[in-house]
């Protein structure tokens, strides 16, 4: 089953982040993950989310779960952990019960 990352955060230093953003891109490929969304302007319609959305996309909640602890992005979280605040989840795809 799919496993997605949803991120929304604001960020707080845009010449360091965008050090992450030119890194992140072949980390996630190469876990066979996909970026689905990607935004930075995202419209409030309930609540006070971020700016930012972000959305990745797994084939699985292991596959998730080895991207985000590999080694090559363990090597460039501190791009994003440092210059954004917000929060993150990781969430199983759902299958509508029959």
């Amino acid at each position: 089953m799919a496993s997605y990352l949803v991120a929304t955060y604001k960020i707080t230093n845009m010449e360091d982040y965008t050090k992450y953003t030119a890194a992140v891109g072949p980390t996630i490929i190469s876990h066979g993950g996909k970026i689905v969304v990607a935004g930075p302007d995202s419209t409030p319609i309930e609540g006070t989310p971020d700016p930012v959305t972000i959305v990745l996309e797994f084939p699985s909640r292991e596959a998730l779960q080895g991207w985000y602890d590999s080694p090559e992005y363990q090597e460039i979280i501190h791009l994003r952990t440092d210059n954004t605040e917000g929060s993150m989840v990781f969430a199983d795809g759902f299958v509508m019960p029959t």
